[in-house]
């Protein structure tokens, strides 16, 4: 919750809820520009330590689902993530996702420093 959510948002807004098995649910909310946003899905595998995939669905277009995989393996002296969504609606869809997921590990690199 500390750099989950692109770009500036609201100071303490971002909440989460977290069921993380195969067949949990998530539901991730933070307010940025006024903004409330809320984006929520199920999980549909989970290894830990190594692999995560779950859909993706912003609660103001939940028919617009997509896919997201996350793989993690050990590099070096950290770890090596390979991150993937995919599925999107339309090419507009995606370019948003990009811009808003390069904000968001851009956080998490300032995080881990």
């Amino acid at each position: 919750m500390q750099w989950f959510a692109p770009g500036p948002v609201e100071e303490g807004s971002v909440k989460a809820d977290i069921d993380l098995r195969v067949g949990g649910r998530y539901r991730i909310s933070f307010n940025a520009k006024g903004t409330y946003n809320e984006v929520g899905g199920v999980y549909r595998e989970v290894v830990p330590n190594q692999r995560l995939v779950f859909s993706w669905a912003w609660h103001s277009t939940p028919e617009r689902e997509s896919l997201v995989t996350i793989s993690m393996k050990p590099e070096g002296g950290g770890t090596l993530l390979t991150f993937l969504h995919e599925q999107f609606a339309d090419a507009t869809a995606r370019d948003n996702h990009e811009r808003g997921w390069m904000d968001l590990f851009a956080k998490l690199e300032i995080y881990l420093a």
